[in-house]
């Protein structure tokens, strides 16, 4: 069942994805070598317990810490640990807060340090294919509309779109129907409705869609071990231009 916000619902919930937006902010700036994964953990729990929220991942569903950390090859769910980031590599941050009864959720792929311009090419037609796909977040338009979009964007510059995982309504539960492919044919799945939140979240690769997971039970990786970006916001359909609510 696909669950239909209130306008005064829709502003709870800006709130939580709003602090979300803010606390990646001040993770991006945390970002450089000689940083750790964990470091970068606790400055997101302390953040989203400091604005009044309680992380959304830590205990869901057995996950061990407050914010993904995926670096490289790694899409999602990388568990923070004593790994440091080093020049030219990047990294995923997706975060979660649960306050006033509502979630918000939000990702991002960070350079450290100089990247090549084949890697910055990799973020750049990622945040785009997000961007792709919110366009057509839209009343009257087809969910698959926003899946065709994003795949459409990202294979025409030679990208890849990850299967296994996919975005998701959100609400009172971190993940409420529908599943949001970011792959498929346009037209297609349920119309889309002023009221309807959805976490929309592409992850491109540079080289094969495939992935596996690691044998911690979460880290998901490239199954050729290409590089991966991942970026996300948090949108209500409304009747004009989507709301993203994961902004600062």
């Amino acid at each position: 069942m696909i669950h239909i916000k209130t306008p005064a619902e829709i502003e709870i919930m800006r709130q939580s994805n709003r602090l979300v937006a803010h606390v990646l902010q001040k993770l991006r700036e945390a970002v450089k070598p000689g940083v750790t994964t964990k470091e970068l953990d606790q400055i997101a729990e302390r953040s989203i317990r400091a604005g009044g929220a309680t992380p959304a991942f830590k205990g869901y569903r057995g996950y061990p810490t407050s914010l993904c950390v995926s670096v490289n090859e790694e899409v999602v769910h990388g568990i923070p640990d004593s790994r440091q980031l080093h020049e030219g590599e990047i990294v995923s941050l997706d975060l979660g807060a649960y306050c006033n009864g509502y979630y918000g959720d939000a990702a991002i792929t960070v350079p450290v340090g100089q990247v090549s311009e084949e890697v910055q090419r990799l973020l750049e037609v990622s945040q785009q294919a997000l961007s792709q796909g919110i366009e057509q977040a839209k009343d009257g338009n087809r969910l698959f509309d926003i899946s065709h979009a994003i795949q459409s964007w990202a294979e025409a510059h030679g990208l890849s779109v990850v299967r296994e995982f996919v975005g998701h309504g959100i609400g009172r539960s971190l993940h409420e129907d529908p599943q949001v492919p970011n792959f498929g044919p346009p037209h297609q799945g349920p119309r889309l409705r002023p009221g309807m939140v959805l976490a929309i979240e592409p992850m491109i690769n540079m080289g094969t869609w495939q992935v596996k997971v690691l044998d911690d039970g979460w880290t998901v990786v490239t199954a050729d071990r290409s590089l991966s970006a991942h970026f996300e916001h948090t949108i209500a359909i409304t009747d004009g231009k989507a709301d993203i609510l994961s902004l600062p």
